[in-house]
């Protein structure tokens, strides 16, 4: 029997950071390397893939990396995402519905004034039922962005039974805001036991 599937991903950036090398690459910022380190530890077959431009992101591509492992997933699988990673995978688990151990948004974004992801990327209404499918807990801060917090009201409204976590200060969960690429909260809600 193999290790259970988790998938760590990342958000978008903008043009700037994608090309520059002063920047790791997304899937190598802020907490998610530490958080893949320590679900590998926990005994998690942790992946954190690279998304395609994640600077103008584009649902079909995304899915097109993301569902190379989908078939690897199960009712014992924990996808994180954060920011438009959250997004990603709220439209993609509410357009496919299987059965996994939890769902994880951090900071979730779902572009609600449409300016900002390429095309059609959140042109998708959230599945009511996904809490009758799996655990999703979602964490946000209370002086993150207005879109955000706005993408955060707006999928509280649509989902019910959400798990919500409020933090203070932790503002888009990024290492500028936290000053730590270390996260114990979000290791202890991943990891807590249904």
């Amino acid at each position: 029997m193999s290790n259970p599937l988790a998938v760590i991903l990342h958000g978008a950036c903008d043009r700037e950071e994608y090309f520059s090398e002063r920047y790791p690459s997304l899937s190598n910022s802020h907490w998610l390397p530490w958080l893949q380190k320590q679900l590998l530890m926990a005994g998690y077959d942790a992946q954190s893939p690279e998304m395609p431009e994640a600077y103008l992101p584009d649902y079909a591509k995304w899915a097109h990396v993301f569902e190379r492992m989908a078939p690897d997933l199960s009712e014992s699988s924990i996808l994180i995402g954060h920011s438009c990673g959250g997004g990603f995978f709220l439209r993609w688990l509410s357009e496919h519905q299987l059965r996994i151990n939890k769902l994880v948004l951090v900071a979730p974004w779902i572009d609600p004034d449409k300016r900002r992801a390429q095309g059609t990327f959140f042109d998708f209404s959230p599945d009511p039922s996904l809490t009758q499918r799996m655990r999703v807990e979602l964490l946000a801060s209370t002086n993150d962005a207005a879109d955000v917090q706005e993408s955060v009201n707006i999928i509280r409204a649509k989902i019910p039974n959400i798990r919500y976590h409020e933090f203070k200060d932790y503002g888009h969960f990024c290492f500028s805001d936290m000053n730590t690429e270390v996260f114990p909260e979000l290791r202890e809600i991943v990891l807590a036991k249904l």
